[in-house]
C-alpha cells in the first residue's frame, strides 16, 4: 500500500487512476491520514453494461490494523470539539449540496440507481449530515436526581454522553451514500472515531464522502474508508479496540458478524419483508400508486420495499387491475436516461436470484400476471397472485422488483400473515376507520406502522428499525448519536 500525503486534495486533484480522477475522487481507498493511489486492484463496475468505472484498493488484515491504529491515534490526540464536528457536519452538508451533481453522478454510475433516485438520495444525505450536525445538544446529558432518595443528600450531579471510542461501519451497496451517512454523521458528531467498510460493489460514494468531510475539516486520522477482504472485515470486527459495531445488510452477514465481534455494542439493521394491508374501506387508487412506487423503486433493493399486499376480498379485483396497469406503465431502462422508472439489478447474479425465485413461485401454482422476464441485469417488474404460503417469494427477503397479491376475507387473519415471517421492519395500513388502524397498530410486530402509505417511507429524523430479525437497535440521527454514544456521571458530594 502506497498512501499519497496529502489528506485533504480538492476533487479536481489528479491520482492513479483514470476514473476516480474522472469522478473527481482523490484515491481508492483511505487509511491513517492518507490517500491510497497504487495498487488499485478491484474494478468497480456500472451494473448497466458491466463497463469498468474506476479501480479501488482492497485491503487486508495488515490494513485493517493500520486503519484502526489510525483512527485510534487521531481520537487520543486530535483536539476536536463538539462546536467544530458540529461545524464540520453543516460545512460538510453544504459541500454535498454543492456538488449535488457530480455525487449523483457517482451514485447512479456504480449502484442500481437511476440519476432521479440517486438525485434524491445526495439530497438526503446532505440532510442527514445536517441533522447530525443539529444533535449536538443530545450530548448535553441531564441533572441526576439525588434529591428524591435520603441516600442523595448533600449531593449533586449530572451526565453528559462521550464519546464511545472507535466504530466499525459496514454499509450496502443499495443507499451507498445515504447509509453512510447516517451511519458516520452520528458517530462523528459523538465524537467517535470511524473505520467505515462499504460495500465492494458501491465504494465510490463514500469516498467521495470522506473527500467532503476532509475538506470540511475532520482531522485527517478520524476515519478510514477501506473496501476489504472477507477475513479483514472479520478482523476489524473482532478487533479489540472497537467499541462498537454498526453494520447493514443480511441477517446471515450479521449472525457472522455479532459472533466476531463478540461482548460489544452491536448495531445491526437487516431487512424486511414488508407488507401492506389494504382494508374493504382503505383508498385503493391511492394504495395501488403507493404500492407500484414502493415495491419497484430501485429495483425493489430497498429494506423498505413493498413486497406482500393483504387486500380485502371486496376490492381486490381493482386492485389487481390498478396495479398491474401502474406496473405495465413504468418504463425500464437505462439509469442515466430521465424517464427511465426502473434500472438495472446491482449484477446479473442478482437479476438470476431473482428470476430463480419467481420461476419457483409459478412452477408451485403461483400466477403472474405481468413481468417476469429477466435481460441480463435487468429483471421487468414482477407481479405475481394466488403464491403458495412456503414460497420464497413470500417468506423472504426477496430485494428485486416483485411483489404478491394476496386477498383476505377476515383482518385478523390478514395480520396474522404479516406477522408470520421473521422480519418485522415495516407495514402499510389503508383504511378511513381510525378503530382499524389503531387496531392494525397495536397488533403487527414491526418498527413503523403507517397507516393510508406503504412500507416505503421514513424521514431520516426518526428512529429507525425493526423487530425479530430486522435488527438490534435503532438508527436514524437523533437515535444513532445516542447509540453511539455513552452518559458519564458527575457526582459532587457536598462535604461539611
Amino acid at each position: 500500500m502506497s498512501p499519497c500525503a496529502c489528506a485533504t486534495a480538492a476533487p479536481q486533484r489528479a491520482g492513479a487512476d483514470p476514473g476516480l480522477d474522472a469522478l473527481g475522487i482523490p484515491g481508492g481507498g483511505f487509511v491513517a491520514g492518507n490517500w491510497i493511489t497504487e495498487e488499485l486492484s478491484l474494478a468497480v463496475t456500472d451494473p448497466e453494461d458491466d463497463g469498468v468505472v474506476a479501480q479501488v484498493y482492497v485491503g487486508d488484515e495488515v490494513d485493517v490494523e493500520d486503519a484502526v491504529a489510525g483512527v485510534v491515534r487521531s481520537f487520543h490526540d486530535d483536539a476536536w470539539e463538539l462546536w467544530e464536528r458540529r461545524e464540520t457536519l453543516e460545512r460538510a452538508a453544504r459541500l454535498l449540496r454543492d456538488e449535488a451533481d457530480r455525487i449523483a453522478a457517482i451514485i447512479a454510475a456504480e449502484s442500481s440507481k437511476t440519476i432521479t433516485e440517486a438525485t434524491r438520495e445526495t439530497a438526503r444525505a446532505a440532510e442527514t449530515l445536517r441533522l447530525s450536525a443539529d444533535s449536538a445538544h443530545l450530548l448535553e446529558g441531564e441533572t441526576l436526581p439525588f434529591a428524591d432518595t435520603p441516600r442523595g443528600v448533600g449531593r449533586m450531579g449530572w451526565n453528559r454522553r462521550s464519546a464511545l471510542g472507535v466504530i466499525a461501519a459496514i454499509t450496502p451497496f443499495n443507499d451507498p451514500l445515504n447509509l453512510v451517512a447516517h451511519k458516520v454523521g452520528p458517530a462523528l458528531l459523538a465524537g467517535n472515531a470511524v473505520v467505515l467498510k462499504p460495500a465492494q460493489t458501491t465504494p465510490l460514494s463514500a469516498l467521495a464522502l470522506q473527500d467532503i468531510l476532509l475538506r470540511a475539516g475532520m482531522p485527517p486520522g478520524r476515519m478510514s474508508v477501506l473496501v476489504c477482504t472477507r477475513a479483514a472485515g472479520t478482523a476489524l470486527v473482532s478487533d479489540p479496540r472497537v467499541a462498537a459495531v454498526s453494520f447493514t445488510g443480511g441477517p446471515a452477514t450479521g449472525d457472522a458478524l455479532a459472533r466476531a465481534a463478540g461482548a460489544r455494542k452491536v448495531l445491526m439493521e437487516l431487512g424486511g419483508n414488508n407488507a401492506v394491508v389494504v382494508c374493504e374501506d382503505g383508498d385503493v387508487p391511492a394504495a395501488a400508486a403507493g404500492i407500484v412506487d414502493g415495491a419497484f423503486g430501485v429495483a425493489g433493493q430497498n429494506c423498505l420495499s413493498v413486497q406482500r399486499v393483504y387486500v380485502h376480498e371486496s376490492r381486490y379485483a381493482e386492485l389487481e387491475r390498478l396495479i398491474v396497469d401502474g406496473t405495465e406503465r413504468l418504463i425500464v431502462g437505462s439509469k442515466r436516461d430521465t424517464a427511465t422508472d426502473v434500472g438495472p439489478l446491482i449484477s446479473q447474479r442478482e437479476a438470476e436470484r431473482v428470476e430463480t425465485w419467481v420461476d419457483e413461485a409459478v412452477a408451485s401454482g403461483a400466477r403472474l400476471l405481468t413481468g417476469g422476464e429477466r435481460t441480463g441485469a435487468f429483471y421487468a417488474p414482477t407481479v405475481l397472485t394466488e403464491v403458495p404460503d412456503e414460497a420464497r417469494v413470500l417468506r423472504d427477503e426477496v430485494f428485486g422488483p416483485v411483489v404478491s397479491l394476496v386477498p383476505y376475507v377476515d383482518l385478523d387473519d390478514a395480520l396474522a400473515r404479516v406477522n408470520d415471517t421473521d422480519f418485522g421492519l415495516h407495514a402499510g395500513v389503508f383504511t378511513e376507520s381510525v378503530n382499524t388502524a389503531m387496531y392494525a397498530a397495536e397488533r403487527l410486530r414491526v418498527g413503523s406502522v403507517l397507516i393510508n402509505d406503504t412500507s416505503d417511507f421514513r424521514i431520516d429524523a426518526m428512529p429507525f428499525g425493526g423487530s425479530k430479525r430486522s435488527g438490534v437497535g435503532r438508527e436514524g440521527v437523533a437515535s444513532a448519536v445516542l447509540e453511539m454514544s455513552e452518559p458519564k456521571n458527575i457526582i459532587v458530594n457536598r462535604l461539611g
